[in-house]
This record gives structure tokens, sequence and C-alpha cells, in this order.
């Protein structure tokens, strides 16, 4: 029997009947980076790795450097894809440096891309760099999220001095610590991807936007 009552159950069944509860989350680790020497994608697929490790996500990951978007938003294929990837996806991981307080522009560029694909979506933060451990770039990214109609994630895992923190194998040197905080996020990430992904079907979430 589920705990939320009858009507709260039907909601969870999609149109082939399976429960939404036993579904594969699909959950898209964005590299944020695109420089050439960047550290990102060392960080990147060590979350991933610990992302597999969680059965109810399907990962995949999204790395900037491999698309090409126009500054003009100007449509194109690689706008088509990015766009498609997102709106498939039930759950967000940016993995992000900071540069001069902020973060990287390409990321901006891709954000701005895409529109409705973000809406109702949670959005978790994995952010490096040196003595900030990258948060002052998370902070901004809030306030852009928000402006999408994305929700995120309020705990995030960062490394500060991150070029330190990891040893030849792309594994953290304090392990314990930093995969204790990547499990910390993914369980948050995933409560939120699966009452979203509820919610976002009863009503429609485009319909409660103004136009």
């Amino acid at each position: 029997m589920c705990p939320y009552g009858p009507d709260t159950h039907d909601r969870l069944l999609n149109e082939k009947g399976h429960s939404m509860e036993s579904e594969q989350l699909k959950l898209e680790i964005i590299i944020g980076s695109v420089r050439k020497g960047r550290f990102g994608p060392t960080v990147a697929n060590w979350f991933a790795s610990q992302a597999r490790q969680v059965e109810e996500f399907e990962v995949d990951v999204i790395d900037l450097a491999g698309f090409d978007f126009p500054v003009s938003m100007a449509a194109s294929p690689d706008v088509d894809e990015f766009a498609r990837r997102i709106d498939d996806a039930d759950a967000i991981v940016v993995v992000t440096p900071e540069y001069n307080h902020s973060f990287p522009g390409p990321l901006k560029t891709a954000i701005d891309s895409v529109g409705k694909p973000w809406r109702a979506k949670p959005v978790a933060f994995v952010s490096y760099g040196g003595m900030s451990g990258g948060l002052r770039a998370v902070e901004p990214l809030r306030v852009v999220f928000a402006e999408v109609h994305a929700m995120t994630i309020r705990d995030t895992v960062s490394f500060h001095g991150v070029w330190d923190k990891f040893d030849d194998n792309g594994e953290p040197r304090d392990y314990e610590s930093a995969n204790s905080s990547a499990q910390v996020v993914l369980d948050q990430l995933g409560w939120w991807a699966r009452a979203l992904k509820s919610a976002r079907e009863v009503p429609p979430y485009a319909r409660t936007i103004a136009v």
C-alpha cells in the first residue's frame, strides 16, 4: 500500500503501469569548463563513478567542450542535442570551477541556450578551485537556475586547492570525506528527482508559468 494514499499511488504509475519509485532516474553530469588543461573531467569522472554505485541512477556525462553553442543563441544541432539530453534527464549535476569569483562563460551560454527542459528539474553542484573551492561559482549559479525554474540542491561537494586533492588515478586523496559528501548530495538529488518527476505531471509544470 502506498503511504501517500490512492490518488498519489495512481500518479506514481507511468503509462506502462510501472511504479515510478522502481524506475531508474536519468542523471546528467555536466562538465562546465572547456579550457585547455582544465581539471573538470577528473572531478566529473570521480563523481560519475560515485553516482553509478547508486542503483536508482542511470548516469551520463555531458562535456561542454564537445559542444558548439552559438553566442547569438541561434538554433544549432549542438543546441538541439543538449536540449534533448536535459529534457530527458530527471536530475542534473553541474561540475564547475571558479573563474574570477564566478562560473565559466561557456556554462552560462549552455544554460541560456535551453529553456523549458530545465523546468522543475533538480540541479546539484560539484565545485572546485583554490581557497574557496569553487563556492563563489555556485552561489551565482543558484540564481541563474532559479530564473529557469530549476530547483537547486542545498548541499554541495566542494574541493579546495583541488590540484592537490586527487591522486594520479583521479581519486580523491581524502576519499572517505569526498565519498561521504558525494553520497549526501546524491541522496538529496534522488529524493528531489522522484518528487519533482511526479509533480511535473500533476498538473504539467508549464501550466503554472505566466506567459
